[in-house]
């Protein structure tokens, strides 16, 4: 066995001082490294509010299933009918919310409409937060939709008690969006559904 030329080195032969200024180095580059954080993102919304928006193993939320919730609508024995829903993230939570068009089930006629948003906590049930049209205003609801953040739909309605319930003589084009901490409504002029149908 041929043997170096080149003296030994100080760390082929380590003793215990050589190990603990390594672990001392070790311990101040990790402790550095947990003082180096990005700075606290900030949000608006109320601590009730905040929704978990990843479940665990990273994925997705999902939305609030209407089908389980109980809306405020009194329908007696005809019992209530989700006649629309769509998802999306109302609040900028990166969490997804459902708004649903909810009449009572009636056989015929044309029942009021209201429209509410609902949400879903981190195992909590589906719940109603907001009411956007209630359906003491006697309002039907058309071309609803969700899309980038906005609710929007068009409400019929009618001008006095003799006009047929079949028959809205009213239109308004209504939109809701999130802002701070609620929906607030923005319209078009009321027109007559006569007039644009």
């Amino acid at each position: 066995m041929q043997t170096s030329a080149l003296p030994d080195l100080a760390h082929t032969d380590a003793k215990p001082v050589h190990w603990l200024a390594t672990a001392t180095a070790m311990a101040a580059v990790v402790a550095a490294a947990g003082l180096l954080q990005p700075e606290a993102a900030t949000a608006t919304a109320s601590a009730s509010e905040h929704r978990v928006t990843q479940q665990h193993g990273g994925a997705p939320a999902e939305a609030p299933d209407p089908a389980g919730v109980t809306f405020p609508l009194d329908c007696g024995a005809a019992g209530r009918t989700v006649a629309e829903s769509a998802t999306g993230d109302l609040d900028g939570d990166g969490g997804p919310e459902t708004v649903a068009v909810v009449r009572c089930a009636a056989g015929s006629g044309t029942p009021p409409s209201g429209i509410y948003v609902v949400t879903q906590g981190n195992g909590a049930a589906p719940r109603v937060v907001a009411t956007l049209v209630d359906p003491a205003q006697k309002l039907s609801v058309t071309d609803f939709t969700v899309r980038d953040g906005t609710v929007s739909a068009t409400l019929l309605g009618y001008s006095s008690a003799a006009v047929p319930r079949c028959c809205p003589d009213e239109l308004e084009s209504a939109a809701w969006q999130w802002k701070g901490n609620a929906f607030v409504k923005t319209t078009a002029p009321a027109g007559s559904a006569s007039r644009n149908a």
